[in-house]
């Protein structure tokens, strides 16, 4: 899945460390759909095995000797390979040690490469380019990269070089495909959950080899939920010697990206204020410079905890009289919750589980989009006698715990029963008394 090695500098004369990827080459015409932000859309493909070398991605500062292990490429070079070799240059990946230490980690590692063709750009022309998709699994780090290949005569050789059987393309001499990266987009964050009526970053961002002054950077949001699919932000940036100026073509209310940082530092991150019910889904953020475009996606998923209540404070039997007892949910999202009842006799080391015998109200959809709910269970004297502690308990995705409601049963003797309604007989005929002696007065 994921092997990390260090170049040896004797050998190689390189002075970091490289992730080497197992990955697919991704052509049309038969195979599986690919699913990764910014990779090709469409129905079926064609899938090669191979294998993506990120060259020197982190410095031998930030590493221990017996993490890595020696990177040994193929003795005889071989025509029908796949290796990607990249030289990262003057692009730096954020969060790039993230890669590196994925396998101790136990994150899985996602990669796609398949063609590309910049813009404007002939696509028999050399040089050639490929778009390469990683992500780490578990809502890690994800790349999009555009990769150039290196021209023939960047790879020293006496002899003519070897062509890969499928791309037709020089190789270099330990039969790898020489590639630098011109192009990346990213987002350290693609997955994120966020509470009703919060504000929240998306995260993404660009960088670019050999970019230049005062050009055009385009970019893109679109929300895609459920099929459905908007604009919901564009614009476009540029600096100039004394500031950055800035079109914004489509802005929907509550968002927000900055031109300065965009043009600047590379960060296409999107701004959502006030989160709504209606504002999860896909966002896609797609950002263009020169002849290069490409993509990021990050999913926002939102997040209500339920409220928990019952209907009593707390609950008297005055007689063998059974009573109904509500457990109230209020307003979550989404839509998905467990309500349990548990009861505990006073002289019990546990709870027992009540819930067979509950019943359940249809869930209730408010304005906002959140639900309601409500469960119910009917209280026997002679199952909960004094003393026993009734617990409603809800869980829900939004909750890291449970989240409890409980009463404690008590029980009116019938002794105490009559005095307390002689007494409240006295007070109501006291209270009488003093009403028709102030309206005769």
């Amino acid at each position: 899945m994921l092997t990390i090695l260090v170049l040896l500098s004797l050998a190689y004369g390189l002075d970091g460390a490289d992730v080497v990827l197992s990955c697919s080459l991704i052509e049309e015409g038969g195979g599986m759909g690919m699913g990764m932000g910014g990779m090709m859309g469409g129905s079926t493909f064609k899938r090669t095995p191979s294998t993506l070398v990120f060259r020197d991605l982190v410095g031998n500062d930030d590493l221990s000797p017996e993490l890595v292990t020696p990177y040994n490429p193929p003795e005889t070079p071989n025509a029908d390979d796949l290796i990607f070799e990249l030289m990262l240059s003057s692009v730096q990946i954020p969060n790039a040690d993230s890669l590196l230490h994925a396998d101790c980690n136990e994150q899985e590692v996602f990669c796609e490469i398949s063609s590309y063709v910049p813009h404007g750009a002939d696509p028999e022309s050399a040089p050639a380019h490929f778009i390469g998709s990683v992500q780490l699994g578990g809502g890690g780090l994800s790349l999009t990269l555009v990769l150039q290949t290196l021209s023939s005569n960047t790879v020293e050789s006496d002899t003519p070089p070897l062509l890969q059987s499928k791309l037709k393309l020089p190789l270099s001499q330990s039969g790898t495909l020489m590639t630098e990266v011109v192009f990346v987009v990213f987002s350290r964050v693609p997955s994120m959950m966020a509470p009703i009526g919060s504000d929240v970053v998306l995260d993404c961002g660009f960088r670019q080899k050999d970019s230049i002054h005062g050009q055009d950077v385009a970019l893109e949001w679109r929300l895609q939920y459920r099929g459905n699919g908007h604009k919901i932000l564009e614009m476009k940036a540029r600096a100039t010697e004394t500031e950055v100026g800035s079109d914004v073509l489509v802005k929907q209310e509550g968002t927000s990206a900055e031109a300065d940082l965009l043009v600047r530092d590379g960060n296409a991150s999107l701004t959502l204020r006030r989160l709504k019910v209606t504002d999860e889904g896909t966002y896609i953020c797609t950002v263009g410079s020169g002849e290069f475009q490409t993509q990021q996606v990050v999913q926002l998923h939102i997040k209500q905890p339920p409220r928990v209540t019952l209907s009593e404070d707390k609950l008297i039997f005055q007689d063998e009289t059974p009573q109904k007892l509500s457990c109230h949910c209020h307003r979550y999202y989404p839509l998905d919750v467990q309500v349990e009842w548990l009861s505990q006799l006073a002289s019990a080391e546990e709870p027992v589980s009540f819930s067979k015998e509950s019943s359940l109200s249809s869930h209730r959809q408010h304005s906002d989009g959140t639900y309601s709910l409500s469960s119910y269970l009917i209280l026997r004297p002679d199952e909960h006698p004094p003393g026993t502690v009734v617990t409603c308990r809800v869980s829900h995705t939004a909750l890291e715990t449970h989240r409890d409601a409980s009463l404690t049963v008590d029980r009116l003797e019938p002794k105490t029963a009559f005095w307390t309604i002689v007494l409240m007989l006295a007070i109501s005929l006291v209270f009488l008394y003093q009403a028709f002696k102030s309206v005769a007065s």
